[in-house]
């Protein structure tokens, strides 16, 4: 029966086929989430793997978003302007309680926790505040103060959204770029994680996976790279992966090899693998606590100036001084990267704190000594990393550095001291090679991309368990992952005693500040119908003791979280097994039944078949027990006592055996930790976000327009000093034009610098409405001559053709007239001729040739074929001859008007007019063309259709009339035409047209030369 489908289906069938479409042609980005900086990687096709540049074409921007208060109130529905980047620090100094960097180590957090104090602290004129709803971090603007706190988390969606408008602008218009991979540090926990996520969910990005950065670095590592074989007796790799940035220091250890596995059909294939053993870290030693080495040493030595001492400036007052540590932080982190190159450096400041100016000066082991504390933290972090990992510093095949502070002198030497110099790599872009992995996992994800297969596995990083209550009422908790543990790997079967709906408690382990760990809560699984799910058990015969509650759980491979793969009850149950089918009795027919089925008769037993056709013949609608007993487990009885017992099938007690019933169970599974949003919140943050970019969208736009509307008042400037110009326009029209431009030009530096869009866009328009003329004429005038030439070109071409159709037409008109005439004193003559009787009929009468008598006219005629036949009528040229007499009559009519005009006055004769007029006269040439080729290849199909092959030959097959040798036909290779053209649906070139007329006259001249006649072999 064919299966009906409603349109509905075909609808949603439609919907997901565009929908994968659209999909498979999407572009990816790669997001390296740095404190400091943030660097994106786009790959779409043609476009593998290339850096995404900033609107200052920089290959990183700066992690900082800032609002620029506006001199006047922001308007209803509008927000302050917006500054990324480099853009965003270099207002810091002005407007420091507006500027928000490194925001990235904030996420996820409360306000007490000790990371977030020490941010505070470090910018004093940050409003910073615990979000109502969440408890996190947020931040009260002055530049939006009507507006409620800005969350972290919607601050760095605004500079996604920036990196995510400057990969579609390197994209192209054509493409949205939704889907990304981000990096995040191996320390960050599950609401970290989350904390990501949902600043890429409010600007509507997807987050394809998030990857550690030591993975990411190793993964781009593994692309240019082949690792031994580890089933063909290979070793693998080790490899640590040093990564201190602006924030952190982390060391990762992973493991790299290659590995055989099986391929499409017999065949096998050689994949990289790429694993994390262990990783260690240290969450506040990087670039800014460097800076902040330098901050503290500069307030100190500047309090002890003679003119601070004199205005008694304190330490505190100078760090809770927002200008001030704005100024002091950016110079600071100048001078640390000029001194890992420069022994000594130094900078100056005007007016840093109370108009008081003050000048520093710092060496680079000055510099180190204040950081000796910090040197000892590379060595724990490394260690730390090795510990976990369960290996030796010399197990190492080499360290591999990135990040930025890794090329800090000091921290270069710690480690030499550690593994020593040989084993120090700088192999891979300590910049970039974390964006390029992230982009590389990306394009794997993405079903649009076939890359290098290079299998990972993530570290879980932290210890995980799960806590719930026992039947007994005791609280029970169990460890199911530690911090080797591999993210996606093979699920875990953990098996409960509770009988009735209960819950289970995920959580993570984290370290806490005081030393100890803390159990954060990450997921709550609630069961629905355990309790009903196991009366059902019971049922079926079940025990108590023999039920158990089984739940699969992995780490999800893309962000870490825990997994339910599976919540099933299952107990071992008796129960009656099935009789034998309809199969299995065919089956037995033919002697493929069970083994029991199969048994050799015992000495004196007799056969089944024959005890069966006794009872059938008996009267009783009862079977032998020879069937049953076969069917049961005493199978061997005696001969006696299966011959001669016979029961119903009644009585006969159908055997029990063991099996496994298993049932699922349904579940809940809820986030917990952090309080996510209420759906209204969310949507009110993410219109808030959208808004904000409209606001920004409209201010650029009126830029746009505003500079438009400048520089044209400077063209127009130009413009009235240009000779071509001035010849093309009337004094009166350049006065005003001037004057309107002057006017326009005060207008902007004065009401103008607040003016809408609208107001903008009005002004430019008044001036063009004034310019566009002149620059009319001067075009046209420029256009004319060489438009004309290729008109008058085309009617001489025109008139030509039609000259020569028309002597052809006239000259066979003629020739016909004659050839008529000599017919008809043709006939007359031949009609006198009259054949001999013919003699009695020989044996072989009619196997010869018939002889043709042929008149001296007639041969006359056949060596004399007078002129080709013309391909045209006189009809077919009636519509082009109209055509370019009626253009001839336009042409001088207009250019007897344009000679009356003077030069400032507006043309008569346009150039799209002549333009106009030669495409027509060329397509009404192209299609008489056309239609010639379309009557010859009518009459050629005519031709061939009635032409029938004959057996002997008569008069009438060895002449022709001049009818039919006049037609033409066009040679063919492999039964089509020679000569093609239009196959791209368009008409044929000049060229083709006059290939395609030489051959048909070639052949049309072959046809008209006389043929050989052969009347005897």
């Amino acid at each position: 029966m064919a299966h009906i489908f409603s349109p509905r289906s075909i609808l949603l069938c439609v919907v997901f086929l565009f929908s994968t479409n659209v999909l498979a042609i999407s572009a990816v980005l790669g997001i390296d989430l740095g404190t400091e900086y943030i660097k994106a990687t786009l790959v779409k096709p043609g476009i593998p793997l290339e850096i995404v540049l900033t609107k200052d074409s920089r290959r990183k921007e700066t992690s900082a978003v800032a609002f620029k208060p506006s001199q006047n109130a922001p308007k209803s529905g509008s927000y302050p302007e917006r500054a990324y980047g480099s853009d965003a620090i270099a207002l810091a100094a002005r407007f420091p309680g507006d500027v928000y960097p490194n925001l990235k180590t904030l996420l996820g957090l409360p306000t007490d926790d000790s990371i977030v104090k020490e941010y505070a602290a470090r910018h004093p004129d940050l409003q910073l505040e615990a979000h109502k709803t969440r408890g996190t971090v947020a931040f009260k603007s002055k530049a939006t103060a009507k507006e409620e706190a800005w969350m972290v988390e919607e601050l760095l969606a605004m500079e996604l959204q920036s990196i995510q408008r400057n990969a579609e602008a390197l994209a192209g218009s054509d493409n949205n770029v939704r889907s990304v991979v981000m990096t995040v540090p191996p320390f960050y926990t599950i609401e970290e994680k989350r904390a990501v996520e949902f600043a890429a969910e409010l600007v509507g990005l997807k987050v394809l996976s998030l990857i550690s950065d030591g993975l990411a670095v190793g993964l781009n590592y593994a692309t240019s790279r082949t690792f031994p074989t580890v089933n063909e007796g290979g070793k693998p790799e080790y490899h640590m992966v040093f990564d201190m940035g602006a924030g952190s220091a982390k060391a990762t250890v992973m493991k790299f090899q290659g590995r055989t596995v099986k391929d499409i059909g017999k065949f096998n294939k050689t994949v990289q693998e790429v694993q994390v053993m262990g990783s260690g870290w240290d969450r506040t030693l990087g670039g800014d606590a460097l800076n902040y080495l330098i901050v503290d040493d500069m307030i100190s030595k500047f309090v002890e100036t003679s003119a601070a001492k004199k205005g008694s400036v304190a330490v505190e007052s100078v760090q809770g001084h927002g200008r001030a540590m704005a100024k002091l932080l950016k110079d600071a982190e100048r001078l640390r990267h000029v001194l890992s190159a420069n022994v000594e450096s130094g900078t100056s400041f005007e007016g840093l704190y109370d108009d008081i100016d003050f000048k520093y000066k710092l060496s680079r082991a000055d510099f180190e000594k204040m950081a000796e504390g910090h040197a000892e933290r590379v060595s724990a972090t490394v260690q730390k990393a090795l510990d976990i990992a369960e290996l030796d510093i010399k197990q190492l095949d080499s360290i591999i550095l990135h990040g930025g502070s890794s090329r800090t002198p000091f921290v270069q030497k710690e480690l030499e001291k550690i593994a020593g110099s040989e084993k120090i790599r700088g192999n891979v872009n300590s910049d970039e090679a974390a964006v390029f992995g992230a982009a590389f996992r990306a394009a794997e994800l993405s079903p649009s991309f076939r890359v290098k297969e290079i299998r990972i596995s993530d570290g879980a990083f932290y210890p995980a368990g799960m806590k719930w209550t026992s039947p007994q009422d005791k609280p029970q908790q169990q460890r199911l992952w530690t911090e080797r543990s591999l993210l996606g790997a093979a699920p875990k079967e953990v098996t409960f005693t509770n009988h009735e709906d209960f819950s289970v408690r995920f959580f993570q382990q984290v370290p806490s500040t005081e030393g100890t760990t803390v159990d954060k809560e990450t997921k709550l699984l609630t069961t629905k119908n355990l309790t009903a799910t196991v009366a059902s058990l019971v049922e079926k015969g079940c025990s108590q003791t023999d039920i158990h509650f089984k739940v699969k759980l992995r780490l999800g491979v893309e962000d870490g979280e825990v997994e339910v793969d599976k919540a099933t009850v299952e107990c071992e149950a008796e129960v009656q097994e099935k009789e034998g089918s309809v199969m299995d009795g065919v089956k037995n027919l033919f002697g493929f039944g069970k083994n029991k089925d199969q048994q050799p008769l015992k000495d004196g037993e007799e056969s089944t078949e024959e005890e069966s056709s006794e009872s059938a013949s008996t009267t009783e609608p009862t079977e032998t027990a020879t069937t049953s007993s076969m069917e049961s487990s005493t199978a061997s009885t005696t001969t006696a006592t299966s011959s001669t017992s016979t029961e119903s099938p009644e009585s006969s007690p159908i055997p029990k055996k063991k099996q496994l019933v298993v049932i699922p169970v349904s579940y809940t599974v809820e986030k917990v930790g952090v309080p996510a949003l209420p759906k209204a919140d969310l949507t009110k943050a993410k219109d808030r976000i959208k808004a904000f970019e409209a606001s920004d969208r409209s201010r650029r736009l009126r830029e746009e327009a505003l500079n438009q509307l400048e520089g044209f008042t400077y063209k127009v400037r130009d413009l009235l000093d240009t000779e071509s110009f001035v010849a093309a326009s009337a004094p009166e029209e350049r006065a005003k034009l001037e004057k309107k431009a002057s006017e326009a030009s005060d207008w902007l530096y004065d009401d103008g610098a607040d003016a809408s869009r609208e107001e903008l866009k009005s002004k430019l328009k008044g001036l063009k409405d004034l310019v566009s003329p002149i620059e009319r004429r001067i075009e046209e005038s420029q256009k004319m001559p060489e438009l004309i030439k290729n008109l008058r070109n085309v009617l001489d071409q025109t008139t030509t053709f039609i000259d020569t159709i028309k002597g052809k037409i006239a000259e066979a008109d003629a020739y016909m007239s004659s050839l008529s005439a000599s017919t008809t004193s043709t006939s007359e003559t031949s009609s006198t001729v009259t054949s001999a009787p013919s003699q009695e009929a020989g044996d072989f009468d009619g196997l010869e040739d018939e002889d043709t008598t042929t008149s001296t006219t007639t041969t006359a005629a056949v060596e004399d074929r007078g002129p080709e036949p013309p391909l045209y009528t006189l009809d077919d040229l009636k519509e082009i001859t109209e055509l370019s007499q009626s253009v001839i009559n336009w042409l001088e009519e207009k250019l007897a008007e344009q000679e009356k005009l003077p030069k400032t006055a507006d043309p008569v004769l346009l150039s799209k007019d002549l333009t106009e007029k030669t495409k027509k006269l060329e397509k009404a040439g192209m299609d008489l063309a056309m239609k010639s080729v379309r009557n010859f290849e009518k009459s050629k199909k005519k031709s061939s259709s009635t032409k029938k092959p004959s057996k002997t030959r008569s008069k009438k097959a060895s002449t022709k009339t001049d009818s039919d040798a006049s037609e033409p036909t066009v040679d063919s290779k492999g039964g089509e035409n020679y000569i093609k053209f239009g196959q791209d649906g368009k008409g044929p070139t000049a060229e083709e047209i006059e290939e395609m007329i030489k051959q048909m006259s070639k052949e049309q001249k072959s046809n008209d030369e006389p043929r050989t006649k052969h009347d005897e072999l």
